[in-house]
């Protein structure tokens, strides 16, 4: 406080930013251990009992089994273009470090003409670095290569969150959280 220029030498104080715990879950492969580690993703996560996502606030929420609040971050979903739809649904399964296989069939946004592809995993695939499958087909809550979009930009029906946020939520969740 009061402090209005930082010059070499002085102390500051800032957060631990590094994560308390890089114990990962024994069935993570070492791929996804060194994508979780390289996002400073903390494996000392609370369980997840239920997620809701609010278009309203353009938040995802992740609930204990209380009802309490143990996580929250800001997602995009959907377009005008292309609308998540409201339901209910679950977790199917997480795919950690996914292929992305661009349908144009399912794609409103690109020509049914075009070939389609399949897109190696990495933080620059579309959909990032984690797939939630959704019990809604054609939908999941995934990462992006674009975090400066999240909150501002369109998906195409999906819930999407930094690569970061996407992956701690993917830690929290499991096969039939609703």
């Amino acid at each position: 406080p009061g402090v209005s220029t930082i010059r070499p030498g002085d102390r500051i104080t800032v957060p631990n930013s590094l994560p308390a715990s890089r114990a990962y879950p024994a069935d993570a492969t070492p791929q996804w251990r060194a994508t979780l580690a390289s996002l400073n993703v903390d494996a000392a996560v609370p369980k997840a009992a239920k997620i809701v996502v609010d278009k309203s606030d353009g938040v995802l929420r992740v609930l204990d089994a209380q009802g309490k609040l143990i996580g929250q971050y800001t997602a995009t979903m959907g377009s005008s273009r292309d609308p998540l739809p409201l339901g209910n649904w679950k977790v199917l399964h997480v795919s950690p470090n996914p292929d992305w296989k661009m349908n144009p069939k399912i794609l409103k946004t690109v020509d049914d003409n075009k070939e389609a592809q399949i897109i190696p995993p990495g933080p620059n695939n579309p959909v990032g670095v984690v797939w939630i499958d959704l019990s809604k087909e054609h939908y999941g809550i995934h990462g992006t290569p674009h975090p400066e979009q999240i909150g501002r930009a369109e998906s195409n029906g999906c819930v999407r969150l930094t690569n970061w946020d996407a992956a701690r939520v993917a830690l929290m969740v499991k096969g039939g959280t609703p």
